[in-house]
């Protein structure tokens, strides 16, 4: 059975909680951030394609994104301070995740490896769509910062400004155009979204 648990294992990602080390006004685990992450990776994808032309795979970068912290239903969420305090600890977290990858597609049967092992490994090859799933994850967590502060928790100011910091630092003009064009708008009530379209 050991070749047929890769879906069950992906099924436990609901499990893992992210902001380990923060107080959270409402948990988020890796499956409810995956999906954002994919939502917001395919709108930049098509922000690249409809406004800077490009020609990303659309569908294809939200599926990378879907995919993208799979290994942490092994390896857990590792908080981004213990995750980057040493280059050394960042070199031996990246052996972890190589063998988690391994792990998991150890979990399919050996035919359908081959179209697995792309979603979970960054390739050369699809560099352009893993820049937009890297911007797209920041961009997750940008959200979560700023809908944590929105309640009253500051326990996320200083992640709010490191990571609004990291996505400036990445100068990608799909994610200052979301920015610019769409964060606005999860600063809103349900209630101001609707007067907004009104």
């Amino acid at each position: 059975m050991k070749d047929k648990n890769f879906f069950a294992m992906l099924s436990r990602m609901r499990y893992i909680n992210r902001w380990g080390l923060m107080r959270n006004t409402l948990t988020e685990n890796i499956s409810e951030h995956s999906l954002d992450v994919a939502v917001i990776a395919h709108a930049l994808a098509v922000i690249r394609n409809t406004c800077f032309g490009g020609n990303v795979n659309e569908e294809r970068v939200a599926l990378l994104a879907i995919f993208h912290d799979c290994t942490e239903i092994i390896t857990g969420d590792m908080p981004t301070p213990v995750k980057y305090y040493a280059p050394e600890l960042r070199t031996a977290y990246r052996g972890v995740e190589a063998a988690a990858k391994q792990n998991l597609l150890a979990g399919l049967p050996e035919q359908f490896r081959p179209k697995y092992e792309g979603l979970l490994s960054e390739t050369e090859e699809e560099k352009e769509s893993w820049v937009l799933v890297k911007a797209a994850d920041k961009l997750s967590a940008l959200i979560k910062c700023i809908e944590e502060r929105r309640m009253g928790n500051d326990d996320f100011k200083q992640a709010e400004e490191a990571t609004l910091a990291a996505i400036e630092k990445m100068r990608l003009k799909e994610a200052d155009y979301f920015m610019k064009e769409f964060l606005p708008t999860y600063c809103l009530t349900l209630d101001e979204q609707a007067q907004e379209e009104g």
